[in-house]
């Protein structure tokens, strides 16, 4: 009777020390790639998003909605796609520098909070054909919030960072004009 108890913990430790050799072994090799990369740049960006909603040639359109959206102040349940120009300045006749592509959804119930998923494709001098990936809740009502660097092609390929959004102009009809700081470490 004891031999079948104690072969089954042998198992058990044997599986034990495989699994953290195993565990090893990979966490060497990542800390070993990770030694080996060359030096990462940090570019700080910054540029004005347009966001237009109204008129004949809006750059931003609902896509989907919940059958109860147009109740909510919020708008929550209405999804949006865009492609919207991004500038040098907060004059929409200023350098255009690229274009903020896709969307965004009203995900607050209680509070006006923007789930975004955005590449802000750059077309403009030593980032041209370049972008960076943004993800994440934009609490749109608050005059400053961060947004995640999650990703990039091209110059900042393999980016991560931050973008700090703040509004500097919105109206009743939804358009709005947002500045972007973001610091892209690539």
């Amino acid at each position: 009777m004891a031999n079948n108890t104690v072969a089954p913990l042998m198992m058990m430790v044997v599986i034990s020390l495989v699994m953290a050799f195993t565990e090893a072994k990979w966490a060497e090799s990542v800390e070993a790639k990770k030694e080996a990369t060359p030096s990462e740049t940090v570019t700080n960006l910054q540029f004005f998003f347009h966001d237009t909603v109204s008129g004949k040639n809006p750059s931003a359109v609902r896509v989907a909605q919940a059958s109860d959206t147009n109740k909510s102040l919020t708008l929550f349940g209405a999804l949006l796609m865009a492609d919207d120009p991004l500038t040098e300045t907060p004059d929409p006749n200023s350098k255009l520098v690229g274009r903020a592509q896709g969307l965004y959804g009203s995900s607050g119930q209680q509070e006006l909070g923007l789930i975004m998923a955005m590449s802000f494709a750059f077309m403009d001098g030593p980032y041209s054909g370049s972008s960076i990936s943004i993800f994440g809740k934009n609490s749109a009502l608050n005059p400053v919030r961060e947004l995640p660097v999650v990703g990039g092609t091209g110059v900042f390929r393999l980016a991560r960072g931050y973008a700090i959004a703040h509004t500097h102009w919105f109206d009743l009809s939804g358009d709005a004009i947002v500045g972007y700081n973001v610091t892209v470490i690539h």
